[in-house]
């Protein structure tokens, strides 16, 4: 039988939208539970909305994915997280606002910090865009050193097929 051996580090990916919350808390109770340091990373663009606009222009579409726009809107995020983190009895022993990209910089934090694990969320996302140039996720997993959970928003179960809606619906 292979052993199993508990996380030490667990390095989660935040840009403070809705996904962030699951995503977080499973990181967050996961951590707690192997008694982990959690690593809280939030990247953020730095773009003037000048840049920011031929950038989107020229590439048909945004592509700082997983980027939060601003510091200001990072540190909200990471506030946010961080709060969470705390509910759920995580032992936080960082949290990064990184200017860069996403991926990126989730794998060298997982590098630096000797991760056991990293945490992201993914969406459902079939687009064209997302099947060219790739999502966060899929580069986190492609390219990790250790471990990665995806977390994926939970449908509502009245929304799925072959499930009959509650007498109340």
């Amino acid at each position: 039988m292979t052993k199993m051996y508990d996380y030490r580090t667990i390095v989660v990916g935040t840009d403070g939208s809705p996904l962030a919350i699951p995503t977080v808390a499973r990181a967050a109770w996961l951590a707690a539970h192997d008694d982990a340091d959690l690593v809280i990373v939030c990247v953020y663009s730095e773009l003037s909305r000048r840049d920011e606009a031929r950038n989107i222009a020229t590439l048909g579409g945004d592509a700082r994915i997983g980027q939060v726009a601003g510091r200001a809107d990072a540190s909200a995020a990471i506030a946010a997280a961080v709060s969470l983190a705390r509910e759920q009895s995580a032992t936080i022993s960082a949290a990064l606002l990184v200017d860069g990209e996403p991926a990126s910089a989730l794998l060298a934090t997982a590098v630096e910090r000797r991760a056991d694990l990293i945490v992201v969320g993914a969406v459902r996302d079939t687009s064209i865009a997302d099947r060219l140039l790739g999502s966060v996720a899929s580069d986190v997993a492609r390219q990790a050193p250790c471990d990665v959970l995806v977390v994926r928003p939970r449908p509502d179960p009245d929304q799925l097929p072959g499930v009959a809606k509650s007498a109340t619906g």
